[in-house]
Order: C-alpha cells, then sequence, then structure tokens
C-alpha cells in the first residue's frame, strides 16, 4: 500500500495560489486618484485600472494592448498626448 504525504510547504503554496486567484476574481476599480486622469486605451494587457468591458471583472482583466475600453489612471493632463500603436489616449472609451 502506498501512502501519500503532504507537507506543510505544499499546503501553503496550494492555499497562496487558490487566495491570489480569488483576489484576482474579485479585483476592483483602482483607488480614486485626485491629481489623475481616466485614460482610456493605453494600458496592456492585464495592466488596466478598471472598465475593461464584458468578460472583464475590472482591474488587471483586459484582455488585449491598447483595449478602447479599459482605463488606466495618468497625471492629469496628459491622456490626449499619450501615443500608442492604435493612436493617443482618450479621456472617453475608444470605440472599435
Amino acid at each position: 500500500m502506498k501512502i501519500n504525504r503532504v507537507s506543510a510547504t505544499g499546503i501553503a503554496g496550494s492555499l497562496a495560489a487558490a487566495f491570489t486567484l480569488i483576489a484576482a476574481a474579485n479585483a476592483g476599480p483602482a483607488p480614486a486618484q485626485p491629481n489623475a486622469d481616466k485614460c482610456y486605451g493605453i494600458s496592456l494587457a492585464g495592466k488596466n485600472d478598471c472598465a475593461a468591458g464584458p468578460g472583464t471583472t475590472c482591474a488587471g482583466t483586459s484582455k488585449t494592448d491598447y483595449q478602447g475600453n479599459a482605463w488606466k489612471y495618468v497625471p492629469k493632463g496628459t491622456c490626449a498626448s499619450m501615443k500608442t500603436p492604435k493612436g493617443n489616449g482618450s479621456l472617453t472609451v475608444i470605440k472599435s
């Protein structure tokens, strides 16, 4: 008969991974930043602060780079001058 032994380290690692997945699934918007604007279309995939459209939960859930309905906080007044391969950032959702 074979006995399987589970180490405390193995259990701790599994729990840490589970808690990370739970936290990511419950990610909400980044806290408000009074000296920043919400800039759409500039974040890389998974690096948005919120608003990423259907099938996403919020912060860190954008599916593609420069997704037009995902925003990231940037210093006030800098959004429209930020250039990406898909065009400049926008203070409103960029429709595809």
